[in-house]
């Protein structure tokens, strides 16, 4: 099982690696940004978009956030400007940030609940898989982006999750 300590460090490097994305991103020009590029949501600024509405969803479901509009299909057009969509990623990173240094084992260890639209049923699982797949689920589409990204001639910032974080101050030394 994963611990509240993990939960903070993987909250903390969705928070930085999303900076860097979006600092990389924000390089790159709006039209571009959002023509379909073959990825699997299409374009650069629908892949962020997805991104923030599924962080949305899942914290509506973990911490009782507002559940975001829309289904799958809808996640990619939450915002069609790039700084508000900048902004918004912002304070959601904030936020789980915020709701990760609560957490403590007995509520990773606890079950979950939800009804999924995607797939129509109930289903429960621990907490802390359910987060595992969370921090998952971000990097898996921040490589997205990334590919993206560099396609347009940008190089992100370093990724590597050792060497961008202050350990120490997160107090995981």
């Amino acid at each position: 099982m994963i611990t509240p300590a993990w939960c903070r460090l993987m909250a903390a490097y969705n928070s930085e690696m999303n900076r860097r994305i979006y600092a990389a991103a924000a390089e790159i020009p709006d039209e571009a940004r959002k023509r379909h590029a073959g990825a699997f949501f299409g374009s650069l600024h629908a892949t962020l978009n997805h991104l923030l509405w599924a962080d949305r969803l899942w914290m509506s479901r973990l911490a009782g956030w507002e559940r975001p509009r829309g289904g799958i299909a809808g996640s990619t057009a939450l915002y069609d400007d790039f700084d508000a969509l900048r902004s918004a990623r912002v304070e959601a990173d904030a936020g789980i940030e915020s709701w990760a240094v609560t957490l403590t084992d007995e509520a990773l260890a606890g079950d979950l609940t939800w009804f999924s639209g995607a797939t129509q049923r109930e289903w429960r699982a621990k907490r802390w898989i359910v987060l595992v797949h969370l921090f998952n689920h971000q990097t898996h589409h921040r490589g997205q982006a990334h590919c993206l990204i560099t396609q347009h001639g940008v190089t992100p910032a370093d990724t590597d999750l050792p060497f961008i974080l202050d350990l120490a101050a997160l107090g995981l030394t």
